[in-house]
């Protein structure tokens, strides 16, 4: 009898440290049971997003189980969206606000999208990125991070932290000890950041402590290798890095959750079982899961896992406890945080267009325009519109809607648009020529770009395009590449939908 008690509070424990994800847009049965055997977490994406009622009436069943029920989501605004994935973000991403530079508009963006989340029922926001994206490669963070500059990151993560938090979410700043540097997407396999300790102190690590000083309660760890510090063992998984570096050194005594545990960083060598439990071990007291893998399966497999190593001596039950009362203790201070911002607040929080205001205000003034630019604008007639797409990362996702000829087809009726792909082109510049240089004729041109600098095919389409035509205008969106005299130029900072919008409001003189 003994024995099954003990497996039972096992089970408890290990439930208790997971934040799983589930498909669907209404509570499956597994997850209430789950939650009243001990899960104190879930996590929201965007297939189980209708609307911001429909996420509401999910959330407050989910709580019924467990009114302390920490509901987290991945939002980051900008071209990281679920709770808008469906119509793209309606606010500006990290890159736009750190472009502007203006913290009280990144506080009020970040409170903005704060009462719409607090609205829908959610209570931790894995937000903001606190990466110094000093990697121009980097092929997971780019526009996600606030720039370049550890002093601009710093002080807009602790903006974004602050406005998130005044209206009553949690927010978790991402990806400890830093991402930015990187030049692997951990979503496939394991990146390494060789910076010594003192390259590292001086770029990555400003943000964290700034977000430690504006408040933030949890700190989301990165999937890559730091020898520096752990030669042997990723962020997620390494003691040095959570326990020594993050708590010892840097004085955090919140909750640290883990990155999306079955990302290949980490599972390509240990399985997705045997990562939780290193997670955990190390010092991770909330498992991430189920961006993927989201099956009961995989829960309860997890929970195997931790009971086992339990078992076995591989964990300390004593850690298990631990994580388990920093997720009790966490889940206590958000839900005091949610009641203490009461109502929904301004205007624009409590909709399905919260943030027009103040996002397309944020992404307008993010805009930048060449000389050549300010000369050939406003448009007159309905354009030719050619987006060039990459294939986004997978914390991107490839469903959001992103591009100018949406909202231009809106202002100028008429404007025709084809989207052209890195397969598209692969048999030369016939396709350019039939899909672009045709329709076009006797027509204003606008090629939109999507993070050209790290695309050699796109630069090569923009180059051709513009030599071709050389009264084209080019928006880029997402990172700008290298600005050149040699044609018209827009830069949004961002592909959201928002940047998209003011795009079409620049080209068309109406912002």
């Amino acid at each position: 009898m003994a024995s099954s008690k003990h497996n039972g509070e096992l089970r408890r424990l290990a439930l208790s440290v997971l934040q799983p994800g589930f498909v669907g847009t209404e509570a499956p049965d597994w997850v209430l049971r789950d939650i009243g055997d001990g899960l104190a977490s879930v996590v929201l994406f965007s297939r189980n997003i209708v609307s911001i009622e429909q996420v509401a009436r999910l959330t407050a069943r989910l709580r019924a189980e467990n009114p302390e029920l920490i509901v987290a989501i991945d939002e980051e605004a900008g071209d990281v969206t679920r709770i808008e994935s469906a119509t793209g973000s309606s606010r500006p991403g990290n890159f736009a606000l750190g472009t502007v530079d203006d913290t009280e508009l990144t506080e009020a963006v970040a409170a903005d999208l704060g009462r719409q989340l607090r609205t829908a029922g959610v209570s931790l926001d894995y937000a903001p990125s606190a990466d110094v994206n000093s990697n121009p490669d980097n092929p997971i963070i780019g526009v996600r991070s606030f720039g370049s500059d550890p002093d601009v990151v710093s002080r807009h993560t602790a903006a974004w932290i602050r406005g998130l938090q005044s209206s009553g979410v949690a927010a978790c700043a991402k990806h400890f000890p830093g991402h930015g540097d990187v030049a692997v997407d951990s979503h496939h396999d394991l990146p390494a950041y060789g910076a010594g300790r003192d390259d590292i102190a001086a770029q990555a690590l400003p943000p964290f402590r700034a977000a430690l000083a504006a408040g933030v309660r949890a700190v989301m760890s990165g999937h890559l290798l730091v020898p520096a510090y752990d030669p042997d063992l990723p962020a997620t998984l390494s003691r040095r890095i959570l326990r020594d570096l993050l708590r010892d050194e840097l004085g955090f005594d919140g909750l640290v959750v883990s990155d999306a545990i079955e990302m290949g960083a980490v599972t390509r060598r240990y399985g997705i079982d045997g990562a939780t439990v290193k997670a955990v071990a190390a010092g991770v007291d909330a498992i991430c899961v189920g961006g993927e893998s989201a099956e009961e399966a995989t829960t309860e497999l997890l929970v195997k896992a931790l009971s086992a190593a339990v078992a076995a001596g591989e964990l300390p039950e004593e850690r298990l406890a631990e994580a388990a009362g920093r997720v009790r203790e966490f889940a206590g201070w958000s839900a005091a945080l949610r009641a203490s911002a009461g109502g929904t607040g301004e205007k624009g929080g409590d909709g399905e267009t919260a943030g027009d205001g103040i996002g397309h205000l944020a992404a307008r003034r993010a805009v930048r325009l060449s000389g050549a630019a300010r000369e050939a604008l406003p448009l007159t007639a309905a354009p030719h519109v050619v987006e060039l797409a990459p294939v986004t990362n997978m914390a991107i996702g490839n469903e959001t809607p992103w591009g100018v000829a949406g909202p231009l087809r809106e202002r100028l009726p008429g404007t025709t648009s084809v989207r052209v792909h890195d397969e598209d082109l692969r048999g030369g510049a016939l396709e350019l020529t039939s899909c672009a240089l045709e329709p076009a004729a006797g027509r204003p041109l606008v090629v939109v770009a999507r993070d050209a600098a790290r695309h050699p095919w796109m630069s090569r389409a923009v180059t051709g395009l513009t030599t071709a035509r050389p009264d084209a205008i080019v928006v880029e969106m997402g990172l700008p590449g290298t600005a050149t005299a040699a044609h018209a130029q827009i830069f949004t900072h961002g592909a959201s939908a928002a940047s998209g919008v003011a795009a079409a409001d620049v080209l068309t003189g109406k912002g």
